[in-house]
């Protein structure tokens, strides 16, 4: 049964609950989403949102981590919360028989969550440890830079899991403040699948939805790449150099030439082996075991960014093949057999992106969330199938903005 969208209307205010009825096997998923959420709120702490959904999995405030954890354990319930740059989610998992019983305790977690000084110490703890390991991991270290680069002074320059200063900094209200202003009414998609009425499910997660308070509508906010390509060169005890770069990408979240951005940046870097990174810096001169390019494209942002490692010695070359096979990328096109290609790898493995429920749902999830129809995905790829090489050469010539490329760069400083 395809997804389809329904309303919990309380004080004149609609929730949207999207739904997929499956009764293949006797589950039920459910998430409560909520909007602008995210880590792009994070404008005075960085890592405050993940440290908050971190703090909503350590259970209730009365029975604690472990006691919460094990009464959900013994009836194979599962609740979790994360973020992401835009969402806040929290999940709720369980067999049919039990979900009434999950919902009990997902009130109970909304209603008394572990708001404890010794609940933010050991997340604070655990936190601080990762990011410390962290440190050496220079594909983190590259890709940090590179977002403090394209998007120097907005909250997309932190990084999510904020840094060690910023987590140190994080107390207890802070938490308290963030949870009470995000986790509203207002800002909250339902989606719901699997083995369950939804007529009176509707009305049990009403009475979920009223435990939160109202709050206010805000737009998500859109930051863009900074005019101004840099580079940023982070001198570390490595063997290999770490290659990320990026440019802005002029496209709006719900425009309909997204899928000829989808094709067009299969080719040039997101299909792998074929794909004209891959083959000029790997295939032709063996400067990376490989190296990807992809284009992110949401209501906060739309930039391309990609990422190679390559031999210390080999950095230049590296970085020079980089900007000639994306400048001969927009100036030349792409050819008609690799339109044909991309279209069959495309048209060919869409079954095994709505294999199970949990796709489908957030597929439709995000339909509705970049404000197109239900139905758009299937729709996009039929434009795919029908899309001619003039059309999409003339959609790649038009994005001459991808040639401003910044990159962040780690590698080791060249011995005196």
């Amino acid at each position: 049964m395809a997804a389809t969208i329904e309303y919990i209307k309380i004080d004149g205010l609609k929730v949207p609950v999207i739904f997929e009825h499956d009764t293949r096997l006797p589950l039920v998923t459910m998430q409560f989403t909520f909007t602008n959420s995210g880590s792009i709120t994070d404008t005075h702490k960085a890592g405050l949102a993940k440290f908050s959904a971190k703090l909503m999995n350590e259970g209730t405030k009365k029975l604690g981590s472990s006691a919460f954890a094990e009464s959900l354990e013994s009836r194979a319930i599962h609740i979790s919360s994360s973020t992401g740059t835009e969402t806040f989610v929290m999940e709720v998992g369980s067999l049919k028989e039990e979900f009434d019983t999950a919902l009990e305790k997902y009130a109970m977690l909304l209603q008394d969550p572990n708001y404890t000084k010794e609940a933010v110490a050991k997340i604070k703890t655990m936190t601080l440890g990762a990011l410390s390991r962290k440190e050496n991991d220079f594909d983190y270290v590259a890709s940090n830079e590179l977002k403090a680069i394209l998007f120097k002074g907005t909250p997309l320059a932190q990084p999510s899991s904020g840094t060690l200063q910023s987590v140190n900094s994080i107390e207890l209200d802070d938490v308290k403040s963030f949870l009470k202003s995000h986790l509203t009414q207002s800002n909250l998609i339902v989606v719901l699948g699997g083995d369950v009425d939804l007529k009176d499910a509707k009305k049990k997660i009403k009475n979920l939805i009223q435990l939160l308070p109202k709050g206010d509508v805000a737009p998500v906010a859109h930051y863009d790449v900074v005019k101004k390509p840099s580079e940023s060169i982070l001198y570390k005890q490595t063997e290999q150099a770490y290659i990320y770069f990026g440019s802005p990408y002029n496209m709006a979240v719900d425009d309909e030439d997204y899928y000829k951005a989808r094709v067009a940046t299969f080719i040039l870097g997101t299909g792998g082996f074929g794909s004209r990174l891959m083959e000029e810096i790997r295939v032709k001169r063996g400067l990376a075991y490989s190296a990807y390019a992809r284009v992110h494209v949401s209501k906060s942002s739309s930039y391309l960014n990609g990422y190679l490692q390559t031999k210390l010695d080999s950095l230049e070359e590296a970085q020079k093949t980089v900007k000639d096979v994306i400048a001969k990328f927009v100036k030349k096109g792409v050819r008609e057999e690799e339109l044909e290609q991309t279209k069959k790898f495309l048209l060919g493995s869409e079954p095994l992106r709505v294999e199970t429920m949990s796709q489908r749902l957030n597929r439709t999830f995000m339909e509705y969330y970049k404000g197109f129809p239900l139905g758009h995905s299937a729709t996009e790829l039929e434009k795919i199938q029908k899309l001619s090489l003039k059309d999409l050469n003339k959609f790649i010539k038009r994005h001459t903005e991808i040639n401003e490329l910044s990159f962040a760069i780690v590698t080791e400083e060249a011995k005196k």
